[in-house]
């Protein structure tokens, strides 16, 4: 139909399926893997909004940003909408992705928000001298040794992690209010990494409605609207099992960041 003259094509909406957790891997939720497809879900044709189906439960920080950032200057570039669909969850660097949109939809029972920092691991210190085992560490730096897992946690260590985490989380906080504005509440929780889910998160102003992409599309474009997907190749090799091992780390690691939501 775009090529019979003076005949109007009907519009369609460019489809981003951002799914996962978010981790500088290289073949999921990160800004390489990513910055292809975001680029053609804005540029193949003249899309009349750029939708996003988040599926996500968080990860990096860096990775947030930076496929944030891609997102809303393409969207500023070619003054397209951008429309967030959250499915089960969108929480920590999921919101982040949430917000990279004009306007947040969700289900009733979407859970979003865990607007926080959380730095994760484990002390093994005890273990090694229980077999026998020696820890040697050299460093040129005092700090290149920092948070070391096979030696005890020193108070100063911790507070340094501590400030980082600090500076992160108002790094975030300051993003969710740029992007969200006026339409945030007082609420004194918003910001502590709670979550909310389906209407609650409206009350608060963390989304704007509850609503699903087909229908809310067809709504603001008409029932002709169409839906082009845009998404990620899998290589060769890992399609032919080259690549098992490392996802199936990859798969667990994912499993227990929605698990910390009851997904």
């Amino acid at each position: 139909m775009k090529y019979i003259p003076f005949v109007k094509s009907p519009p369609f909406v460019a489809v981003i399926r951002l799914q996962g957790a978010i981790a500088n891997s290289g073949r999921g939720l990160d800004s390489p893997s990513l910055g292809p497809v975001i680029e053609k879900a804005f540029s193949k044709g003249k899309p009349a909004a750029v939708a996003l189906e988040i599926n996500c439960p968080g990860g990096s920080p860096v990775q947030s940003s930076l496929i944030a950032s891609h997102i809303r200057r393409l969207a500023d570039e070619n003054k397209v909408p951008v429309f967030a669909f959250v499915e089960d969850v969108a929480a920590s660097g999921g919101y982040w992705l949430a917000c990279a949109a004009d306007e947040i939809f969700i289900d009733s029972c979407s859970l979003t928000g865990s607007i926080g920092v959380i730095s994760a691991g484990f002390g093994a210190h005890q273990a090694i001298d229980k077999v026998g085992i020696e820890r040697r560490v050299h460093t040129a730096g005092k700090s290149k040794s920092l948070m070391d897992p096979f030696k005890p946690e020193k108070p100063e260590d911790v507070a340094k992690l501590k400030g980082w985490l600090e500076d992160l989380h108002a790094t975030f906080i300051s993003y969710v209010k740029s992007r969200r504005g006026p339409k945030l509440t007082d609420d004194p929780d918003l910001f502590t990494g709670e979550v909310y889910i389906g209407q609650k998160g409206i009350e608060v102003g963390l989304v704007d409605a509850i609503g699903h992409m087909v229908p809310v599309m067809k709504a603001r474009f008409g029932d002709k609207v169409r839906f082009r997907r845009y998404g990620q190749k899998r290589s060769i090799l890992s399609r032919f099992g080259a690549q098992i091992v490392d996802d199936a780390v990859a798969g667990i690691e994912e499993r227990a960041a929605f698990a910390r939501f009851g997904l």
